[in-house]
């Protein structure tokens, strides 16, 4: 960043409300002070309608050459044989950690999600009569989540393993691999099955404090989680690995409200501070994330949290925020 030589983060709006948020998060960047070189790489569905190509070879190298990326949403093509773009670019760069955080008034906990294997896999077939996908979880696989799971808990307080081991032999390495990590690593856990996380996700949340999981149980349980605390729009997400980053709002492309001002940029403004977080940059990131708390609470709340502002409303709010303007979206 200032002062340590220029970063190069690739900036990838993609299609519905992606180009809405990820506007919202570069003004807050801006006005944060945040110094990076922006690459523009177009991907997704509208690139695919242009060209028959949601993603090329050259767009990926160009991803693969800065440091990081900021991610708006994409949409699916509607074509059968197409390959989800955001599981190959996670392949491709090893983004092998999906760190979701979780903040509400009364909550505070992170869903770690193994990211490039399970039913994500990739590996399928399918004909008129018959459909099927491969569920892949390898030990090295489940001991770099694990690791990165106990990273997290230990600052925190306790490790929980999300697992379905009393029916898949597959979550059984996955489950213990997890416990053989955390017992080395000195961290306290226990172990639930995903379908009574799923209960306690509604019913007890607070008993959480650091989840890790596979795939598909990470992709389900983040999206209980964003529901308890109040909206998709408000989730932020990491999508780590040991050279490369990507950093995203946990919502879709929302086709249907694009283009109306009324998509909630709070995601990708907190993707945004984790990204400046990863860019060691902690101090700006801290701004971020406190200004967002501050607009949220002088009301600037988009419809999906029951308010009336725009999404231009609340990222005017946060920005001046962060400039020492006063302001009230009440």
């Amino acid at each position: 960043m200032s002062g340590r030589g220029s970063k190069k983060v690739a900036i990838v709006a993609g299609d519905g409300i992606g180009p809405e948020v990820v506007e919202s998060a570069l003004a807050v960047l801006e006005a944060v002070g945040a110094d990076f070189e922006r690459v523009p790489v177009e991907i997704g569905l509208v690139r695919w309608k242009r060209t028959g190509l949601a993603m090329s070879e050259e767009d990926l190298a160009a991803l693969k050459e800065c440091d990081c990326i900021l991610f708006g949403a994409i949409s699916t093509p509607p074509d059968p044989n197409y390959k989800s773009v955001l599981l190959r670019i996670r392949k491709e760069l090893d983004l092998y950690a999906n760190i979701r955080p979780f903040q509400s008034q009364n909550l505070d906990f992170i869903i770690v999600r193994e990211n490039t294997e399970g039913l994500y896999s990739g590996i399928e077939e399918m004909d008129a009569e018959r459909a099927q996908t491969m569920r892949i979880i390898t030990r090295r696989g489940s001991e770099r989540i694990a690791e990165k799971a106990c990273d997290l808990a230990a600052s925190r307080q306790k490790l929980t393993i999300i697992h379905k081991s009393n029916v898949l032999k597959s979550d059984r390495l996955f489950l213990r691999t997890c416990q053989a990590t955390a017992k080395r690593r000195g961290v306290p856990y226990e172990d639930m099955l995903v379908d009574a996380a799923a209960y306690n996700m509604v019913t007890n949340p607070r008993r959480f404090d650091v989840l890790v999981t596979t795939n598909l149980f990470g992709d389900i349980l983040s999206d209980e989680a964003a529901g308890v605390i109040g909206s998709l729009g408000l989730c932020a997400s990491a999508n780590i690995g040991t050279d490369h980053a990507l950093f995203e709002p946990i919502h879709g492309s929302a086709p249907d409200i694009a283009g109306k001002s009324i998509a909630n940029p709070i995601g990708a403004m907190r993707s945004a501070a984790m990204m400046m977080r990863w860019l060691d940059e902690p101090e700006m990131a801290s701004r971020i994330e406190a200004a967002v708390q501050e607009g949220l609470a002088s009301g600037a709340r988009t419809p999906d949290l029951g308010g009336n502002s725009r999404t231009v409303d609340v990222t005017r709010a946060v920005v001046g925020l962060l400039r020492g303007r006063d302001t009230n979206w009440s």
